[in-house]
């Protein structure tokens, strides 16, 4: 889909991603008009967003405007057909890559959030090489993760870990994370971030080394290659994330649908009790619409490990502040609040720090 050849076209969806998407059309291609959001149903969706309707489908009655599928990849499909049932002609899916590059470029136009290959190309030299630029990065699966539909390639530098193996005698991967110091029983309401601690206690605590460490999911991956590893190496780049998804007035958009509000306070208390200086400086991150998504990174050994030893106290306290306790609950509240502690984490040693970023590939 060509923004600059298009007039007027709607989105489908009404949250980050389609937000973003609407954003990033309006500043860079201001030719092109976003006339509104289209969504299945209004049911626990906004009636607009950016300052536009928001529109059920079956009240939409031009068939002709070309309409933009921002919603996640592995249902833009089944969206894509229920369109052409109803006669939409001219239908057009913002895969994660067409994402990526549509994002990097708006962040590069507001000066915030910079691209890992935005900026002046790296040499190679002999001190950059393939061996040297090897990362460990853990990709975080479960037993009961839904079959990938396609097949792929993974790079020798991801390894697969099992999450929550402690729950169960199913093995699925040679690493588990119930092996060394771990917390794998509480993979319920930790997610993937039981693998983060298996990481920190059982790799960044015990090796000496200067690669870089990060964690993926089974379905979703930094997108990074080999000449993007060398790349942050030559670049001497601290911590890459994924860019950032957007939210509609601010994050406080994604935590009251993900969490409620009593957890919410009690991962505020325990952030006031044990780093009051972040505690402060969060009121100002929360006012922003910019949210590091799925606890996804790859980072310096020391860096990360230091983020670990300030996140997983916080947790800790988090479970014992809220109610129900973390030990008499399962559902996943604690892997949501690492989002947001990730977010704050990074944002606020953003100036500190040289922080690189990228698109997400989603497996399907």
């Amino acid at each position: 889909m060509s923004f600059t050849n298009t007039s007027k076209l709607i989105i489908f969806g009404a949250r980050s991603i389609a937000l973003g998407a609407c954003l990033a059309i309006e500043k860079l291609y201001p030719e092109c008009e976003v006339i509104g959001f289209m969504v299945s149903s209004l049911k626990e969706n906004p009636n607009r967003l950016c300052g536009l309707p928001v529109i059920e489908i079956d009240d939409y009655e031009d068939k002709d405007i070309p309409v933009l599928i921002a919603i996640p990849e592995d249902v833009q499909n089944v969206v894509r057909g229920i369109l052409s049932d109803k006669g939409f002609k001219n239908v057009y899916c913002l895969t994660s890559s067409k994402e990526a590059e549509l994002m990097g470029r708006y962040f590069e136009s507001i000066g915030r959030f910079p691209s890992l290959y935005n900026d002046d190309p790296y040499n190679r030299d002999d001190s950059c090489n393939r061996t040297d630029s090897k990362a460990e990065i853990y990709m975080a699966k479960f037993y009961r993760d839904k079959p990938l539909k396609n097949a792929y390639s993974i790079p020798d530098w991801v390894h697969p870990i099992q999450v929550g193996a402690a729950l169960t005698d199913q093995r699925i991967t040679e690493i588990t994370d119930d092996s060394g110091e771990n917390i794998s029983t509480k993979n319920v309401n930790y997610c993937e971030l039981t693998a983060l601690y298996w990481m920190w206690k059982n790799k960044l605590c015990t090796e000496e080394t200067d690669k870089y460490f990060g964690l993926f999911h089974y379905r979703r991956f930094l997108d990074i290659t080999d000449d993007g590893l060398m790349a942050m190496k030559a670049k001497n780049v601290d911590a890459l994330l994924p860019y950032p998804l957007l939210h509609e007035p601010d994050i406080s958009e994604h935590h009251s649908r993900y969490i409620e509000e009593s957890d919410w306070d009690a991962m505020l208390q325990a952030l006031k009790e044990l780093y009051p200086d972040y505690a402060e400086r969060f009121q100002e991150i929360l006012r922003q619409p910019y949210l590091y998504n799925y606890n996804m990174i790859i980072a310096k050994r020391e860096i990360l490990k230091d983020y670990c030893e300030w996140l997983f106290p916080i947790l800790k306290r988090t479970e014992e502040l809220s109610t129900p306790k973390g030990w008499e609950r399962a559902d996943r509240y604690i892997g949501y609040l690492g989002e947001n502690l990730l977010t704050l984490y990074f944002m606020y040693h953003a100036e500190k720090w040289n922080i690189k970023h990228v698109g997400r590939e989603m497996l399907i």
